[in-house]
């Protein structure tokens, strides 16, 4: 799967901040700054391939139009996607109002963490960043029932049946792979019925 800088693309696992957990943070700065900022970080850092992810829409070159500061953004959040000594690492922040704090936030935090190994804590940055492994996105209800988006109410609960013979733990399957296939066939119901 490809991540791209716009829309936003979420790491799977990460938590996300309601609406009424976001708060104004104290950070200063133009909005272009912490794109920039964010660049630098990663690039001091050493990390490769990075993508820089937010509801933001961007140029071509990755920064943003230039009425971006003034708009109001329903989901602010900024994900971070970069691989660092071979492996692809993610970081998110979702819990300033503006994506440009969210940015601010990431930078602080790179920083951070290149303080550590700056002052000898090679092996406590790598320690650090082991919880920041980009996890593989989950997979859509339609890939797990095996059939196409859009697909009729009859036929999803066909497969269902189908795939329920081998996923269900009393012929072989598991309890996990059952609880997958039913939350697969009630998400493709909802948006059938939608």
């Amino acid at each position: 799967m490809t991540i791209e800088s716009y829309p936003l693309h979420w790491p799977a696992g990460w938590p996300r901040s309601t609406w009424a957990q976001r708060k104004k943070s104290r950070f200063n700065g133009q909005a272009f700054n912490q794109i920039k900022e964010l660049q630098r970080e990663l690039r001091l850092l050493g990390a490769r391939d990075v993508v820089i992810s937010s509801n933001v829409p961007v140029r071509q070159d990755g920064l943003p139009y230039a009425d971006a500061a003034k708009r109001r953004y329903e989901d602010p959040g900024v994900a971070i996607y970069f691989t660092l000594k071979g492996k692809p690492l993610a970081m998110a922040r979702d819990r300033y109002w503006t994506p440009w704090e969210n940015m601010r936030s990431l930078v602080l935090a790179i920083e951070a963490i290149r303080s550590i190994e700056r002052h000898g804590g090679a092996t406590m940055m790598e320690r650090a960043f082991s919880g920041f492994t980009a996890l593989p996105a989950p997979k859509s209800c339609w890939e797990i029932l095996g059939v196409a988006p859009g697909a009729s109410a009859q036929l999803i609960k066909a497969q269902f049946t189908a795939k329920a013979k081998s996923a269900h733990p009393d012929v072989g399957g598991s309890d996990a792979a059952m609880a997958e296939l039913i939350a697969a066939r009630d998400q493709a119901l909802k948006a059938c019925a939608a």
